[in-house]
């Protein structure tokens, strides 16, 4: 079934007006004729489920309960378009892989190829785009998986790490939201997943990337973490996509990367400066201090959203060659448990965080904004956090 034939006829609810809902409604309002159309942006238990048909719900949304009723943009998306769908999750990495296996698809496979979803571009404004022969590389966060139907021809899981307890509260309901990538997929189908998941039923034909001991690439992008990020993209594009080995590694040794994630902002004074405010784990903090050569002063701290910072304190604990500044709420936290270490520090905000660091780093050294925490609360994403810190840096403000 088409989402035109979901759609019209029926009176349709879209929950939540976000980027997701703005671009539902353009969709409908241009492909389908309901019998009504409203927008609501209030609490669930608000909302009229009995004076619709449809309620498509945005994926930010917490819900006390999902029936028939409800769906989603990204459900839609994969009733119509599954079967051409590459859908990428995971806890971290997730636009690192996408963006880099786009780039390499678009360079090697020859056909017509989409980058959606998470990472900033509504699954359904390419739909007039797509032909038979098109290859969508589908970003997925939790959200968006939390209650699908559809899952998608190739379904990757990076890795899995404890995030989002603010909504999920354990780290096994954050799991169950995942799961959902593989969870119509058939025999053929294919799942890629890390070897540190946690094992999960599937009927997919299944590839196992592992954590350690995979091939290396020539990069531009620094850190193990990327070598992983590149083997599964490696994997898809050659062994499902039938890429050329030696093109496929020459695009991938060409990929920049992208904004925010360990994006080298500038040298001010004799000091690196590194922006990795799409750092929300405190694996990510440890990732980036781990993978910048000359890295010296490390700024950590966000919003609390109940992550166990255990990980992270034993690392600060274990490296007393860098100083760590903390910063908000969760840098609050964090910095009670080593407080008593000469080289960890509190400040109120980001702007005193990197005037501090700039006095802390010496000449040849790099200071890392990676804050093991979201930005809500203090900035309006993590997009402005990174913005912010780079001009501080810069000394444009």
């Amino acid at each position: 079934m088409t989402i035109k034939e979901k759609i019209d006829g029926k009176k349709v609810l879209i929950w939540g007006y976000g980027l997701e809902g703005k671009s539902a409604k353009r969709f409908i309002e241009t492909h389908c004729s309901p019998a009504s159309l409203e927008v609501f942006e209030g609490k669930q238990n608000e909302l009229n489920e009995d004076a619709y048909d449809v309620i498509i719900k945005s994926p930010g949304i917490p819900t006390d309960h999902f029936n028939d009723k409800y769906t989603a943009a990204t459900d839609l998306f994969l009733s119509e378009f599954a079967a051409q769908t590459i859908g990428i999750t995971g806890t971290k990495g997730k636009s690192t892989t996408s963006s880099l296996l786009y780039h390499i698809l678009k360079e090697c496979s020859g056909k017509p190829v989409f980058l959606v979803g998470n990472i900033g571009v509504p699954c359904l404004d390419i739909y007039d785009d797509i032909t038979p022969d098109s290859i969508i590389v589908f970003e997925m966060s939790c959200h968006q998986l939390e209650h699908a139907y559809y899952s998608p021809h190739v379904a990757v899981m990076l890795n899995l790490y404890e995030d989002h307890l603010d909504r999920y509260i354990t780290k096994e309901r954050y799991f169950e939201a995942k799961k959902n990538i593989t969870l119509k997929q058939t025999e053929n189908d294919h799942f890629i997943v890390s070897d540190q998941v946690p094992h999960i039923k599937t009927d997919a034909r299944v590839w196992i990337i592992p954590f350690m001991g995979g091939p290396r690439f020539e990069m531009v992008l620094k850190g193990s973490h990327n070598q992983i990020n590149a083997f599964f993209a490696y994997v898809i594009a050659k062994d499902i996509y039938g890429c050329d080995d030696k093109a496929l590694r020459a695009s991938i040794a060409e990929f920049t990367g992208l904004r925010h994630r360990l994006e080298y902002v500038g040298n001010v004074d004799g000091i690196d400066f590194y922006d990795d405010s799409i750092s929300t784990i405190p694996e990510a903090a440890i990732a980036a201090a781990s993978s910048v050569q000359n890295a010296h002063t490390l700024l950590i701290g966000g919003m609390d959203r109940h992550i166990d910072y255990t990980v992270l304190v034993d690392y600060i604990r274990k490296h007393g060659e860098l100083d760590y500044i903390f910063m908000y709420e969760s840098g609050q936290r964090i910095y009670e448990e080593v407080k008593e270490l000469v080289n960890c520090r509190f400040c109120s905000d980001l702007q005193e965080a990197v005037k501090t660091a700039k006095e802390l780093t010496p000449t040849g050294g790099a200071c890392i904004l990676s804050p093991a925490a979201a930005s809500y609360g203090y900035f309006k994403n993590f997009e402005e956090r990174g913005d912010v810190f780079a001009k501080l840096a810069l000394g444009n403000s």
